[in-house]
């Protein structure tokens, strides 16, 4: 059952859509931000004051809060970067159990076994 599981978590269809579904999460989360932080402030509220600020989420100039922006676009790219390094991990973990196969298979005939055969096949005839 655990060797099941390993063979269907380690199929490229269902890595492919792991990675897809928290890239476009994060991707998801760099519009939110575009649209709520940077565009409607642009569009309601063009006269509002740079705000106090206390951390990056609240960088904000004339209403607008581009360090919510930058800091969307930042988990994005640590996000980016865990994937490949984990997903690169997970290829070569899948290399390695290709090359253990091909250890286990059946060692090739020697050449006396081949003739041997060659002979009882000539020999039928």
């Amino acid at each position: 059952m655990l060797k099941e599981l390993k063979e269907f978590l380690f199929k490229g269809n269902v890595l492919d859509l792991a990675v897809a579904v928290v890239m476009g999460a994060a991707f998801n989360a760099i519009i939110k931000s575009l649209v709520s932080d940077i565009i409607t402030p642009l569009i309601l509220n063009p006269a509002l004051k740079a705000a106090k600020v206390q951390n990056i989420t609240q960088l904000a100039w004339n209403g607008v809060k581009y360090g919510s922006f930058l800091s969307a676009i930042i988990n994005f790219l640590i996000v980016g970067t865990t994937l490949f390094f984990v997903i690169k991990a997970a290829n070569h973990a899948m290399t390695l159990g290709k090359k253990e196969e091909v250890v286990e298979e059946e060692p090739a005939p020697t050449q006396e076994e081949l003739l041997a055969e060659i002979r009882d096949l000539l020999a039928k005839k």
